[in-house]
């Protein structure tokens, strides 16, 4: 079967990018969205200029946080119990810095090595 290409996905689910970009834009509240932009940067393009596979990737991963852990300091605590690092400020105060995919993706691979070690263990 071949992949569906990222417009008729974003056609399929929402209709029209702007929708989609609307539902990202919703995700921007303190409790998800660091502070940062482009404008930040000198550049001031906004979302409407990203690509339909980058939102979508961006809307599933801040669906399932908001789900899971329902904020950035939850999934940030879940980050530092997986690696029992969870007395660590120093570590913590670095990870507060980094923007929720990639906070994601490091838990991922947290409870992945967790999940081998106990495995390996018994």
């Amino acid at each position: 079967m071949a992949r569906k290409a990222p417009l008729s996905i974003v056609k399929e689910k929402f209709g029209e990018k702007a929708k989609l970009v609307e539902a990202v834009k919703g995700f921007m509240t303190e409790d998800l969205w660091v502070g940062r932009t482009s404008a930040d940067r000198g550049g001031d393009k906004g979302l409407d200029h990203v690509s339909n596979a980058k939102l979508l990737r961006l809307h599933a991963t801040f669906s399932e946080v908001k789900e899971k852990f329902g904020t950035r300091a939850k999934l940030i605590d879940a980050i530092l119990v997986a690696e029992n690092r969870s007395k660590d400020t120093g570590y913590r105060t670095r990870l507060e810095n980094f923007p929720v995919p990639r906070l994601y993706d490091q838990y991922k691979a947290a409870s992945k090595r967790a999940k081998a070690t106990t495995t390996a263990k018994a």
